[in-house]
């Protein structure tokens, strides 16, 4: 009987190991299943924050661009005979980065767009007016919008006006010619009018630009 006991023990030993064996393959299989599915997730995920900040990269330099050549084509436009008065047609590209992306991005658009149409095309005062007069319009524009009360042509129209009144401050200022304010009721009108137009260009764009 005590020889016989034995090669049992011995069988349930060997199956014992084997089992035991097999379970920790079967978990150190599943662990790296886990471990890859992980490993490949966050490989997907950082492939697609990279395509979205190269996707975003790309539309605020295409509309830096854009905002660049709509400031040359109104230099072109004549003048009405009013200093100051324009239609700001690159806010157009200004307000749909505000409602597309944020602040951050928008006011980036607008100082570059300033800096590169005035080294280009004007001068270091003209800088300085347009400097003070694009973020007194997108710090209104932003205020505006955050309440979530007007539409993007009423933030549009208070950036307008806002610009043309930072504008004319700035000039009174390095000026010290406070006669210039008596422009302010001509430039108020202008700002509204084209506030307009840049509102209903910039959310035509809003609305139909898809993600």
């Amino acid at each position: 009987m005590r020889v016989a006991s034995r090669p049992v023990s011995i069988y349930h030993s060997a199956g014992g190991d084997f089992m035991k064996s097999m379970n920790e393959k079967s978990k150190s299989a599943t662990n790296k299943g886990v471990i890859n599915n992980k490993s490949k997730h966050k490989n997907k995920s950082k492939q697609n924050s990279q395509k979205i900040s190269t996707k975003k990269l790309t539309e605020l330099s295409i509309f830096t661009s854009v905002a660049m050549i709509l400031s040359y084509v109104e230099a072109l436009l004549p003048s009405v005979g009013v200093p100051g008065v324009k239609l700001g047609l690159a806010n157009i590209a200004v307000i749909f980065i505000l409602y597309r992306f944020g602040w951050r991005e928008a006011a980036a658009v607008s100082l570059v767009r300033v800096l590169l149409v005035s080294l280009l095309f004007g001068s270091i005062p003209a800088m300085i007016y347009s400097i003070a007069g694009a973020m007194l319009s997108l710090i209104v524009m932003v205020l505006l919008k955050r309440t979530d009360t007007f539409s993007s042509v009423g933030v549009s129209v208070a950036g307008g006006v806002s610009h043309n009144a930072g504008q004319v401050a700035t000039a009174a200022f390095m000026l010290g010619a406070k006669e210039i304010a008596y422009y302010m009721p001509v430039l108020v009108i202008s700002g509204i009018v084209a506030g307009i137009l840049v509102g209903l260009c910039g959310a035509a764009l809003i609305k139909y630009v898809k993600n």
